[in-house]
């Protein structure tokens, strides 16, 4: 079949992207389903800043590439093997496929899925096959999803069913935004009621972190970023404190208003010095957790002695160290029931010419997460 698809040909232009014009609309040819594969009808995606780290090279991938990796849409077709999807059901996008078998999917860490990880590096899907090309030419998919377009096909394991009264356009948040921020406080640092909490970058994925604070009774809440805008908006969603990560003194301040830090602390602005600002306003004996994606030729300054006289930890997370098949109808259940407030952050909606354009508005912060329509 054709679609129309945003496809990535060379990384690394210099914004503005509406001029430079990184992402052009191309009509592609998609092959059906093979096994264990299904076809979906993409219905909202979300514009994340692990796309726009692809299209700026500090994520390189290889190109061509359809690009998108948040979204939500309905199974058109479903391909040999699949029984337990239809035609018409509502489903998420996961972009790390779990295979189910490897180690980390044993031991109940789907997000480290070791196929996974090596089939999104090649841009093609779990099974190694790649369904898009142009002009016979075979094109990339990006994280096994390409959901920058249409209609995708994809691996059973990448998709979880949803509730069909959830809308599509804020279902699509919860493939990665939802994922990564809320994952990152309940699962992967375990924040309890009383606790004091800072985010440090206020982008979709840092404000479900503070949603996520919340939510779990944090008892302070500390917002930091570059933006007043931003800072507006968590003080409207409930943070506490609110800094601007421009002062020179900030990580002082944060300390001086928290008694000596927080217990723990969410870098979510993929910068080395983002992170370096949330391990300091982070109190002994306090947990700093990153999931920002930093450029992965940067390093950061540390002091390991903090480490053990201070008994500090430092951890990662990935996609909020989740279990898609569990915790995304958990998300979706305390969103339906009031407690999780994601639709707030959608922005604008953006149709496909205009994708350029809209990364710019990403880049430049003064938009929180714009969602896609494809047609």
């Amino acid at each position: 079949m054709k679609i129309k698809a945003a496809v990535l040909n060379e990384i690394g232009r210099a914004g503005p992207y509406a001029e430079s014009r990184p992402l052009t609309v191309e009509t592609l040819d998609l092959e059906g389903p093979g096994p264990g594969e299904v076809l979906v009808e993409i219905k909202a995606a979300g514009l994340c800043h692990s796309d726009l780290s692809v299209i700026s090279g500090d994520r390189p991938r290889p190109v061509p590439m359809a690009l998108g990796h948040e979204a939500a849409g309905v199974v058109a077709e479903v391909g040999e093997g699949v029984d337990d999807l239809q035609p018409g059901d509502h489903v998420v996008m996961v972009f790390v496929p779990s295979c189910g078998h490897c180690l980390p999917c044993s031991e109940g860490r789907p997000a480290l899925c070791e196929p996974a990880a090596k089939a999104n590096n090649a841009g093609h899907l779990l099974s190694g096959a790649r369904r898009l090309s142009l002009d016979g030419e075979p094109v990339h998919h990006h994280l096994g999803v390409s959901a920058f377009a249409e209609a995708a096909v994809v691996s059973r394991r990448s998709l979880v069913k949803v509730d069909p009264s959830l809308p599509l356009e804020q279902a699509a948040l919860f493939g990665c935004a939802v994922m990564t921020g809320l994952g990152a406080v309940v699962n992967t640092a375990k924040v309890s009621a009383g606790c004091s909490v800072a985010v440090i970058g206020l982008g979709g994925v840092g404000l479900n972190s503070l949603l996520g604070a919340l939510l779990v009774g944090a008892e302070r809440v500390v917002a930091i970023d570059i933006l007043p805008s931003k800072l507006d908006m968590a003080k409207q969603l409930g943070a506490t404190d609110v800094f601007d990560a421009r002062d020179a003194d900030v990580a002082e301040q944060v300390r001086e208003a928290t008694q000596g830090g927080v217990d723990f602390a969410f870098e979510m602005a993929g910068s080395v010095p983002a992170l370096e600002l949330a391990y300091k306003v982070t109190r002994r004996g306090g947990t700093t957790v990153t999931a920002g994606l930093a450029n992965p030729g940067k390093a950061m300054s540390l002091f390991p002695v903090t480490l053990v006289a201070e008994e500090r930890t430092l951890k990662g997370s990935y996609i909020g160290s989740c279990v898609p098949l569990r915790d995304i109808p958990r998300y979706v259940g305390l969103f339906q029931r009031g407690k999780l407030p994601v639709d707030r952050l959608l922005s604008e909606r953006v149709a496909l010419d205009d994708i350029n354009a809209a990364f710019d508005r990403l880049a430049s912060g003064e938009t929180v997460r714009q969602v896609l329509i494809p047609s």
